[in-house]
């Protein structure tokens, strides 16, 4: 094995090459989760339920927010909740992969890239959970999702996309700064109301909208709330301008990430 050099370094045909390990990686990660929870795989319907129920009371039936189409609120925030805890969990996990697994690195050659991948793809697991409340919701309202239905597996994407492009970013920089790992939940908190779960990006005026747009997941989720309901606008220019910020992020945190992976082993 010899040290590649510039964009070669990306080289994601090796991680195609260790899919086999991929898979166990994920796995492994679904079964650690839950391995000694009382309730299991529920958690992934507990969190984005009482979420939503308390945005419901803070917003809906105290601040008087109304969604737009006629929406209930209930499901416009569990519907947004649903990809921004697919993304929390990604994102938190993912993070603190490579410092937690480093006995595996230290020991056993193989992409990097593998570790904090599993962890994103494993979030996936709790998100398909999760849907099958969503699922329950529209059909007691009685909402029938109309054509933009078909555009909801590019928004799951995008979500994890967006997960995948933060991920390796603060997963390798976790390895030389410990502190990263305490920042996470702090910025998760931030990132959550900046995000438009609670509200819709309607309540902004069209001139903030580029600017709300700059965070990849305000296209990610009212995209996913358009595709469900056919209610709400189309993300129009928002989802443009936010998958613009995930390429950039994407591209530099793949490369970042694999030109600093031959070091993990010594540093972390």
């Amino acid at each position: 094995m010899r040290p590649s050099h510039g964009w070669a370094r990306l080289n994601l045909g090796e991680l195609w090459r260790y899919r086999e390990l991929l898979y166990f990686l994920v796995w492994r990660d679904v079964k650690v989760r839950y391995k000694q929870t009382t309730v299991g795989a529920l958690w992934a319907i507990i969190q984005p339920l009482l979420l939503a129920l308390l945005f419901t009371l803070i917003f809906s039936r105290i601040g008087k927010l109304k969604p737009p189409g006629g929406v209930p609120y209930v499901l416009f925030a569990y519907a947004a909740l649903l990809p921004w805890v697919l993304f929390a969990t990604a994102l938190s996990e993912s993070s603190k992969s490579l410092v937690q697994n480093k006995d595996l690195i230290t020991k056993v050659y193989f992409p990097r890239l593998a570790v904090p991948l599993a962890t994103i793809l494993a979030a996936l697991v709790d998100f398909a959970i999760g849907s099958t409340v969503l699922i329950g919701m529209m059909i007691v309202y009685g909402i029938v999702p109309g054509w933009p239905i078909l555009a909801l597996p590019l928004f799951i994407g995008l979500a994890v996309l967006t997960a995948l492009a933060i991920g390796v970013w603060l997963s390798a920089l976790n390895v030389q700064y410990r502190d990263v790992e305490y920042v996470i939940p702090f910025l998760t908190l931030l990132w959550l109301f900046a995000t438009p779960v609670a509200y819709s990006l309607s309540a902004f005026p069209k001139s903030l909208h580029t600017i709300v747009g700059i965070n990849p997941l305000a296209g990610v989720v009212e995209g996913f709330r358009w595709s469900l309901f056919n209610k709400t606008a189309a993300p129009g220019s928002t989802i443009l301008i936010s998958v613009g910020v995930l390429v950039v992020l994407l591209i530099t945190g793949l490369y970042y990430f694999r030109r600093t992976e031959r070091t993990f082993a010594d540093v972390i």
